[in-house]
């Protein structure tokens, strides 16, 4: 039988106002073997907690069983002492714990807090005719009550099998309140981790109860992981129930010091347990922070090496700029050379001639000097072209240097650039910032896998992606622009997954008067 439980006990309502109990549930009937079990799952429920008027002398509540226990019932008188409470209960018709489960062995009572503390107020032992009487107290002032079943009584945390709930009687003194707060429950089956091995208790009227909850708790704190996590606790549990085991097995057992030295093992065995979690938590926690940092490191050596990088190719664009204004500085100073000479020849012709001659010159200058402007132009093209073909692969056209990118920059589907692009296209934009005067065109292409639509889209939002990043590296606004041509102008074929992956791509047309057009255009490269 599978229990899972949330009590979610609701804000308070105010001064001598009852709330109604409530709860909703669905309840599963599973066939194993020839053996009909039941699951109820309890979604939530609301239990009335009532804020005991100080010194206003003792009042009665009831106890009504739930869904686990129907025939289950109860009282209890509570009188408000000095800076305490004390709760004298009494309950009928338990059944043995042991009918939920192998690993429960007793019933515990517990106080919960408006705030959603649980207190455990003591063992609810089952006596003669199924009846029970315990007497408790707690320095809650506002409480609900309820029962549970539990492996051993030493438990700070109250399971899901939850049988008995207090209900307000109609003389009850006090204020009830629905408590604004849900307490957590140790679900069925959670005592016994999964695949540990957790031998079935075979109960001896010879032996004391509190003995085998000693037992119950021991190994419920070695499946916590007591045994390494708070091994001196542990291994003080494991001595006083081996102590336990000497007093069990005389033949003249005095129930005395066994139920004693059991008891001092249950607790033992308990804050050993719960050493072990709070241990085995902070591992976790701290796992996770360091998990955290690592990434968080990684991520900023990612973007200082791509800042790097980009920083490099900036220089390296610089530099071959300068390199080529020292070539034009050298050519212009050649043609003066050159027109200096030839303005000396013609001092020594003849008016006429001087003239003739003056004029050949002055066109021949003029030729020279388009001629040199449009080989320094091929010039920088080629510069540019080979600066960024080392970076993605870039081919010459009419339109101008086209740098493309395929979808592998792209995750599947999405117009996110991924780190390796981020990488790429920062070193593309220290290029284009050291060559003042061009124009970008961001063009993104998809192939016919899906809607026109939606490869429209596709295509204008990864164009988008680039012009932007473009953008955020230096690269002047007004000189980029984005375009999208969904799947309107494949290079391959759409037939087969290598011309659908040639297909999905972005290209970078780069162009103006600084680096002129290419002297030879090759047949079919306008895209």
């Amino acid at each position: 039988m599978k229990l899972k439980v949330l009590l979610v006990i609701g804000s308070i309502l105010g001064l001598g106002v009852f709330a109604q109990a409530s709860s909703q549930a669905t309840m599963v009937v599973e066939t194993v073997g020839p053996t009909t079990t039941y699951r109820v799952i309890v979604v939530s429920r609301t239990v009335q907690a009532i804020n005991y008027r100080h010194r206003e002398g003792a009042t009665d509540v009831d106890f009504a069983g739930t869904a686990l226990l129907p025939s289950a019932d109860g009282k209890a008188k509570v009188r408000s002492k000095r800076g305490t409470m004390e709760v004298e209960a009494e309950f009928g018709n338990l059944q043995n714990p042991t009918t939920f489960g192998g690993e429960y062995l007793t019933y515990v009572l517990w106080a919960i807090s408006p705030e959603g503390r649980a207190v455990n107020l003591g063992e609810v032992l089952v006596g003669d005719n199924n009846r029970s009487k315990l007497t408790a107290t707690t320095d809650l002032q506002a409480f609900a009550l309820v029962v549970t079943a539990e492996p051993y009584y030493a438990v700070r945390q109250p399971s899901n099998v939850v049988v008995l709930e207090n209900v307000v009687r109609a003389d009850t003194k006090g204020t009830t309140e629905a408590v604004n707060a849900k307490y957590e429950l140790m679900e069925r089956g959670g005592y016994i981790p999964t695949g540990y091995k957790f031998d079935p208790v075979v109960l001896s009227v010879n032996l004391p109860l509190e003995f085998y909850e000693a037992r119950n708790a021991l190994r419920i704190a070695q499946s916590e992981g007591a045994e390494t996590y708070a091994s001196e606790s542990y291994q003080n549990a494991v001595q006083l129930m081996n102590r336990a085991d000497g007093y069990a097995s005389d033949k003249h057992i005095d129930k005395k010091p066994l139920i004693s030295v059991s008891r001092q093992a249950v607790q033992t065995a308990e804050d050993a347990r719960e050493i072990a979690v709070k241990k085995i938590d902070e591992v976790r926690r701290t796992d996770e922070r360091q998990a955290s940092a690592d990434a968080q490191a990684r991520s900023q050596a990612q973007a200082d090496d791509a800042t790097r990088l980009k920083e490099q190719a900036q220089l390296d664009a610089a530099k071959s700029q300068a390199d080529a204004a020292r070539s034009q500085a050298d050519t212009a100073k050649a043609q003066a050379d050159a027109a200096k000479a030839q303005a000396d020849a013609a001092a020594n012709q003849t008016a006429s001639a001087a003239a003739i001659s003056a004029a050949q010159a002055d066109a021949d200058r003029s030729r020279l000097a388009a001629q040199q402007a449009n080989s320094d132009k091929a010039t920088m093209r080629a510069q540019l072209s080979e600066q960024l073909n080392r970076i993605l692969a870039t081919r010459d056209s009419a339109r101008g240097l086209i740098v493309s990118m395929s979808d592998v920059l792209f995750d599947t589907g999405q117009y996110s650039l991924k780190p390796g692009a981020r990488e790429k296209l920062a070193k593309v934009a220290g290029i284009l910032i050291a060559y003042p005067g061009l124009n970008i065109e961001v063009d993104g292409y998809t192939d016919n896998v899906g809607g026109d639509d939606m490869n429209q889209k596709l295509s204008e939002n990864r164009a988008g992606a680039v012009r932007d990043y473009l953008v955020n590296q230096g690269v002047g606004a007004n000189s980029v622009s984005a375009k999208g041509f969904g799947n309107s102008l494949p290079v391959a074929s759409n037939d087969n997954s290598a011309g659908r992956q040639e297909n999905r791509r972005v290209e970078l047309v780069v162009s103006g008067d600084a680096i002129g057009n290419p002297a030879i255009v090759p047949t079919g490269s306008l895209r």
